[in-house]
């Protein structure tokens, strides 16, 4: 009952604006202060042998001066044209005063041109364009010397012609339009697929808070999701990062919240402080302890550069795109949203979820390729204690990998170094307070950040695709590549050694940590009770988080612009 009486409630409220808008513009058109539209087109336009195209406006104008019959001057101040094609929406602007039509005879038909500075490879001259644009004047009392600014916002479909009166004050009826409600019902064939965005949103919220699948990130990324796809809320636009780079010229005038945040991304900022923090807390022990398990974090690494050549063989990926996608397979979501933001960030939404998911899976994805790959006897193997590592090895090992690492791949700097650094707060033993700062605080402000911003890129035009169906399979087939490199590597190496390796370790190879880690454990002692596998496969965890930053850095110095 109190379901049904809210409804109506709603309904009824919903009807009253919209009735008293009519009322109210019918009411205000009377006012002397009105400007009618009476057409808008895309003219052609020659100029010393380039062709230029032109807005042109024609406006009927009756601000009249009662006393003496001589119509008020229109000043245009800025106009602002939208125009939306099937994957596109893009700003473009004109520059200065406009124009400055003044005693123009009362109801005389004048006709406004603007220069329009096309974007991209926009086709403005398409049949198929459509153009949204805001005219902002200010009508001018001669008598007084005053003004007073009015907006006039019309919808121009290529040549159509429009009547539309545009009054001195805002109306209700305005404010209902602006509404998300009324954009989504009264254009339900352009923004049905930001709906089903919105239904995948929530149920990436509901795999982070009911499943609990890496919810500190997967949370904030579906809520990111969330936002960008809400109708009319204006919080990220695409066209501000169109073509891989910043639009700074149109960026302070049409910049929501979350184009602010995703600067972090789009400029490397985040991905490395989330690296201070893993650093600081990791514990490189296990790795220096058995220098022979940086060997399977590197084999581990096999599915990212297989995938690569994979996705590159399907034809629907560019080698810069294919390099995205096959970073999944590191299984480093922080390492997958550093790489796509510099080589495709048109596919940071799907790769980012992509790679976060399969992460929180697995426990699902490793196991089955894990006992496939592997006896009985191989899974229960015990293998011999580690040795401790004294402080000083702790405190050279970042400094020695951070040098070596930026000298061999300079392209990987950013991200080992940034590793480095915070493992070095923590092993130096000299800056606690500010290992705890990017362990807790640093750590937690950034995962928030880099979570909305990367959602707010799975736009519908950009997520639902071919391309992001074949992302999703491919991320699938990179992780298991990955998994099963680390495994085999260990077998062959089992052919060598004196003291055998459990090849369930080689799986932790992918930097999942310490996830991966505890899915060898786990495995270890379903095959042999008892079984601690846990600090022997922290190795390869934390060596494949090294072996995934190198391998972007490759990636990066090979693709990169």
């Amino acid at each position: 009952m109190k379901k049904k009486l809210l409804v109506s409630l709603f309904s009824f409220i919903m009807i009253l604006l919209i009735l008293c808008g009519n009322c109210f513009t019918a009411f205000a058109s009377d006012s002397d202060n009105t400007v009618y539209v009476s057409g808008a087109k895309i003219i052609a336009v020659e100029e010393n042998g380039e062709t230029k195209y032109q807005l042109a406006v024609t406006i009927k104008n009756n601000l009249q001066d009662n006393d003496n019959g001589k119509v008020v001057g229109l000043h245009v101040l800025q106009s602002a044209i939208r125009i939306d094609t099937f994957d596109k929406e893009l700003y473009t602007f004109t520059s200065g005063n406009m124009c400055n039509i003044e005693d123009i005879a009362a109801y005389d038909s004048s006709t406004i041109y603007f220069d329009i500075k096309t974007v991209g490879d926009l086709d403005i001259t398409s049949a198929e364009t459509n153009i949204k644009y805001t005219l902002q004047y200010i009508c001018e009392d001669i008598r007084h010397e005053s003004s007073d600014t009015y907006n006039n916002v019309m919808t121009v479909e290529g040549d159509a012609t429009v009547n539309e009166k545009v009054t001195e004050l805002g109306t209700i009826w305005n404010f209902v339009k602006q509404m998300g409600f009324y954009n989504l019902f009264a254009d339900f064939g352009t923004y049905w697929p930001n709906l089903v965005m919105m239904l995948i949103s929530f149920l990436l919220m509901y795999l982070a808070i009911v499943k609990k699948f890496e919810p500190l990130l997967l949370l904030p990324i579906a809520f990111g999701m969330l936002l960008t796809n809400l109708p009319a809320a204006g919080l990220f636009h695409e066209f501000l990062f169109a073509g891989g780079h910043v639009n700074w010229t149109a960026f302070s005038a049409n910049a929501g919240l979350i184009d602010y945040l995703y600067l972090g991304v789009k400029l490397g900022i985040y991905p490395c402080l989330i690296f201070v923090g893993v650093g600081a807390m990791t514990d490189f022990g296990p790795l220096l302890s058995n220098p022979k398990s940086l060997l399977l974090g590197a084999a581990a690494q096999v599915g990212i550069f297989a995938t690569f050549f994979a996705a590159r063989e399907t034809g629907f990926f560019t080698a810069a795109q294919a390099s995205s996608i096959g970073i999944i397979g590191g299984a480093d979501g922080p390492t997958a949203i550093f790489v796509t933001s510099k080589l495709a960030p048109e596919l940071l939404g799907p790769i980012a979820v992509a790679a976060y998911s399969y992460m929180a899976l697995v426990p699902v994805i490793q196991p089955p390729i894990m006992r496939l790959l592997t006896t009985k006897k191989e899974r229960e193997i015990v293998m011999k204690p580690t040795r401790s590592v004294s402080k000083r090895e702790k405190i050279i090992f970042p400094i020695a990998v951070a040098a070596f690492v930026a000298l061999l791949v300079p392209s990987a700097a950013a991200l080992v170094g940034c590793l480095m650094l915070g493992n070095l707060m923590r092993e130096c033993g000299v800056v606690e307070r500010l290992a705890k700062t990017v362990q807790n605080e640093l750590m937690n402000i950034v995962t928030i950040f880099l979570g909305i911003s990367v959602g707010a890129t799975a736009t519908a035009s950009t997520f639902l695709t071919l391309q992001t169906l074949l992302i999703v399979v491919m991320g699938v087939v990179a992780f298991g590549m990955g998994t099963a490199g680390g495994v085999l590597l260990a077998k062959f190496m089992n052919l060598f050694l004196k003291n055998k390796i459990n090849p369930l370790i080689g799986s932790a190879g992918v930097s999942a940590v310490p996830m991966a880690a505890r899915v060898s454990q786990v495995e270890g002692q379903k095959a042999k009770p008892g079984n601690y596998l846990l600090m022997h496969a922290m190795g390869p965890n934390v060596a494949g988080v090294i072996g995934s930053a190198i391998a972007a850095g490759v990636l990066l110095a090979l693709f990169g612009a």
